[in-house]
């Protein structure tokens, strides 16, 4: 599975998806863009998006792309917090469909 970071999402999440090709926003060179954007370039190149941005569930653009997005709900934007949650969060993000938006609260 190929998998993008949103630029909010703590990098080291990446620890949650072991054997997957995981990239963030930043090592893409992707900062500058809109939600728009970079969701036409990532559905290109990625399966999932995961993000923090609760608002992009709400946003017409999400269902128009072949990209999935997994919104992350926390207080706390740290692996710590995360951790618990791995297999959950991996599991959802295997299970979300192109143009679905699934929300996982993290606690």
């Amino acid at each position: 599975m190929r998998i993008l970071l949103d630029e909010c999402v703590n990098p080291r999440l990446r620890l949650a998806f072991p054997g997957d090709e995981v990239k963030t926003v930043a090592e893409m060179g992707w900062r500058a863009l809109t939600n728009g954007a970079l969701m036409k370039e990532a559905a290109s190149r990625f399966d999932i998006l995961v993000t923090l941005d609760q608002n992009l569930r709400f946003q017409s653009q999400t269902g128009k792309h072949p990209l999935g997005i997994v919104v992350l709900i926390t207080q706390f934007n740290h692996v710590a917090a995360y951790r618990p949650q791995f297999a959950e969060i991996r599991d959802l993000a295997r299970q979300t469909k192109p143009g679905q938006v699934n929300v996982v609260q993290i606690r």
